[in-house]
């Protein structure tokens, strides 16, 4: 029995520290990630970080503000800064610890090298729930700029992709 004692407590605190729950309608989430994009050559590359706060409609359903801030430094490139503020919705699916989404976003795009502008894109991406409240988020958007509504479709074609990787919890 005392060699059975160690295995069954071992066992248990496994179970639960591998129990994941989903998240609840009312539950909100806040991540920071490191982030890069790429024009849609891989030409022109920066780095940044985007900070997240999101709020669950439904266990699925993920509404939000996205602040990202990014720079562009060395020899070959002017120093600059530029951020982009957006609104985003995220459908999540799955019930298990991984909890692939697909959504999308608009706002904002402004800072010294660019152009101040509207933005929008499509996103999809997981969230891997390493514990009951906390996630490992990996996500790709394709984003495109546009001045008013007539742009949309001309720009759509001239996008930049932007990746995410970071680390998120759910309260």
């Amino acid at each position: 029995m005392k060699k059975l004692m160690p295995i069954l407590a071992t066992t248990l605190l496994s179970a639960a520290l591998s129990a994941q729950a989903a998240p609840e309608a009312g539950d909100k989430s806040f991540s920071l990630s490191g982030t890069g994009s790429s024009d849609e050559s891989l030409d022109s590359n920066s780095f940044g970080v985007s900070g997240e706060l999101g709020y669950y409609q439904s266990e699925h359903l993920l509404v939000g503000v996205r602040q990202s801030l990014n720079g562009s430094v060395g020899e070959d490139v002017s120093d600059a800064w530029n951020g982009a503020t957006r609104g985003f919705v995220n459908m999540h699916f799955g019930q298990g610890d991984a909890r692939p989404y697909v959504g999308a976003n608009i706002g904002g795009l402004y800072g010294d090298g660019v152009n101040e502008t509207g933005t929008a894109g499509v996103e999809a991406g997981v969230r891997w729930f390493v514990r009951d409240k906390t996630f490992i988020g990996f996500g790709a958007e394709y984003a495109f700029l546009f001045s008013d509504g007539d742009e949309v479709d001309d720009n759509f074609d001239d996008g930049a992709f932007l990746y995410t990787l970071g680390v998120g919890f759910n309260f």
